[in-house]
């Protein structure tokens, strides 16, 4: 009994570690913080930062994605790169500042949409 016990609580460790082995290493940037979504629907989507970098329409320009706004406006090249999306953006929407969840979402799936390349829907991003 004690076997069959043991056996079930390593078990449960490996899928543990499995199932947050891959929340921790959804994105590279090191400021992403999965708390800051709450509960989640879905597991959150990998995401490989270094290929993004690759594409001739980045050209390493941080702000393409890390963008800066102020009083609502772009501001050009500015970066917030060493900064989590969360820092900006809450759960909720505020004002005309999307909330952390949609501003995601338009980010990537928008530049999808826009590049006419890269994942859509739901499962293909946040596979199960």
């Amino acid at each position: 009994m004690r076997d069959i016990l043991y056996r079930y609580a390593i078990f449960c460790a490996i899928i543990l570690c499995m199932s947050f082995g891959s929340v921790a290493f959804a994105e590279d940037t090191g400021v992403f913080d999965v708390n800051a979504f709450g509960t989640l629907e879905r597991p959150v989507s990998q995401f490989d930062h270094d290929a993004h970098m690759e594409y001739p329409e980045i050209d390493e320009d941080c702000s393409v994605c890390h963008h800066v706004y102020e009083d609502g406006k772009l501001v050009e090249g500015e970066s917030s790169e060493d900064q989590a999306c969360s820092d900006c953006h809450t759960i909720k929407a505020q004002g005309s500042q999307p909330g952390l969840r949609t501003a995601y979402h338009d980010q990537c799936k928008g530049c999808h949409i826009d590049m006419k390349k890269g994942p859509v829907a739901c499962g293909e991003c946040h596979v199960r």
